[in-house]
């Protein structure tokens, strides 16, 4: 299953009613025996995920239901036990589906093996909905064979406090798409790799002499919502050297110098006549931005592999009409470097920002062990291939990232450049409540005029009212 991302609380509480009314896991006093069951000839799990068949993330919904349940149950008779799979999917909206979760969990109901975005972890966990997996199964799960397929930087997606909670599912990467045609026009290279921003600025510079032509476009504004901080404004930050929070001190971004060097970033493109302000501020100004890219209007795009795959690939029938049938040739892909050579996180010349899913065990199910033994089946090189049902799409496990993406080119770069030197959103509730749009509203006011000064105060004033002043980073 691979995780994809308000409601009343009406609705909200409809849904938790069936939630838990349907949950097959026992009661909370239960769960301290991790063997509990685990001899048992006669088991029923649940498999809970925001996936259903013919609606939301239909794939995911009908490998479960074709491919996983039907395998595990047989691979388990085959061994003298009886398991019975049912799999509880929903298409709600990701906030409802994450609400429905969160409240079962709470009373001790919901599914036993479950999916969820990373960036809820951290939140559950602290809530203790969640617990780590030796808590859950025992130590036991550190001598799966799957772990060595999962390198260290993907596992932050799936570990909190220091401690593993489950099995990260799929994941991305951020990089710099440019325009080879366009480049060729400004006399700059096919292999353009910049080296800091001022190589990237000096781009966007000998870009801005084409007429018609948006040199640079990095998300910016509360428009394009997460976009902005994912897709542009987090990545900059481990360019300049931090992470919007510290695991080690507890402590959030306010206005240092590195937000404020992010700032400057932003200032420097879009009061420079080197972005499109206007298109930050339209509500649908992202997806103008990617029509506007495989039209050959703009010069260099931040953004996912999603672009890659989803947008501008060369299928009509797929993308529409953002489809770029020569986009092997016409577009060209780049790390995106720090602020200057080695000024990055941990020393880094070159950083990222990825999302993706987990696989996680309730820690109130009945059967621990066999929940076990279904993740890691889910998990496993053949589970993993099979849900990608023959296209290439970056996984958590290398062994299958390198089967399946050696022929695309971008999703090799990504595979093999991008995910060794990434890093992960902060899976903490604040985050997506608040910081989060501080930082969105931070580069609206420098896009919109502002200094960069009155726009980083703003911003840490708002997240000093959520955090509190001994939470964040000044300095």
């Amino acid at each position: 299953m691979r995780v994809t991302r308000r409601a009343s609380a009406y609705v909200i509480g409809l849904v938790v009613i069936s939630v838990v009314a349907t949950g097959c896991v026992g009661a909370k006093k239960n769960n301290a025996d991790k063997k509990r069951n685990a001899t048992a000839k006669n088991v029923t799990l649940v498999i809970g995920s925001n996936s259903i068949k013919g609606g939301k993330n239909t794939e995911g919904a009908v490998h479960t239901l074709d491919y996983t349940i039907p395998k595990f149950e047989a691979m388990e008779k085959a061994k003298g036990v009886n398991v019975k799979v049912t799999f509880q999917g929903s298409g709600a909206d990701d906030e409802i589906y994450k609400q429905r979760l969160a409240l079962s969990l709470k009373v001790g109901g919901g599914p036993d093996v479950f999916s969820m975005d990373g960036i809820w972890l951290g939140e559950f966990a602290q809530a203790g909905y969640i617990k780590p997996l030796d808590q859950v199964v025992g130590s036991s799960v550190g001598s799966w064979d799957g772990w060595s397929q999962i390198s260290s930087s993907i596992m932050q997606n799936a570990t909190f406090g220091g401690q593993r909670y489950g099995i990260p599912s799929g994941t991305d990467g951020r990089i710099l798409y440019f325009n080879k045609k366009l480049f060729a026009k400004a006399g700059l290279p096919a292999t353009w790799q910049p080296k800091s921003w001022a190589d990237i600025i000096a781009a966007g510079k000998a870009l801005k002499k084409l007429p018609g032509i948006t040199p640079l476009q990095i998300d910016a504004g509360t428009a394009m919502g997460e976009a902005t901080t994912t897709q542009g404004f987090l990545p900059l930050l481990a360019g300049a050297g931090q992470l919007i929070y510290d695991d080690k001190t507890k402590k959030w971004q306010g206005a240092t110098p590195a937000v404020k060097n992010v700032l400057s970033f932003y200032q420097q493109i879009y009061s420079g006549g080197l972005g499109d302000p206007k298109l930050q501020e339209d509500q649908n100004g992202r997806d103008q931005s990617f029509a506007a890219f495989s039209q050959g209007k703009v010069g260099v795009l931040a953004e996912s592999d999603y672009l890659w795959r989803s947008v501008i690939c060369p299928d009509k029938s797929k993308c529409n009409t953002t489809a770029m049938p020569d986009r092997n040739q016409t577009v060209g892909f780049a790390l995106i470097p720090a602020m200057k050579p080695g000024s990055g996180v941990a020393g880094q010349n070159f950083v990222s920002i990825s999302g993706g899913g987990d696989e996680v065990i309730n820690p109130n199910t009945k059967y621990p062990q066999q929940a076990w033994e279904l993740m890691q089946f889910m998990a496993s090189k053949a589970s993993v291939i099979a849900g990608l049902a023959g296209t290439a799409q970056i996984t958590e496990r290398s062994d299958v990232n390198a089967e399946v993406l050696k022929n695309d080119p971008l999703l090799s770069f990504i595979n093999t450049k991008v995910l060794p030197i990434t890093r992960f959103r902060p899976g903490l509730a604040v985050y997506s409540t608040t910081i989060t749009t501080a930082i969105q509203q931070a580069t609206l006011d420098v896009v919109t005029g502002k200094s960069v000064g009155q726009a980083a105060q703003t911003y840490q004033q708002t997240v000093e009212k959520a955090v509190g002043a001994n939470a964040i980073q000044t300095g």
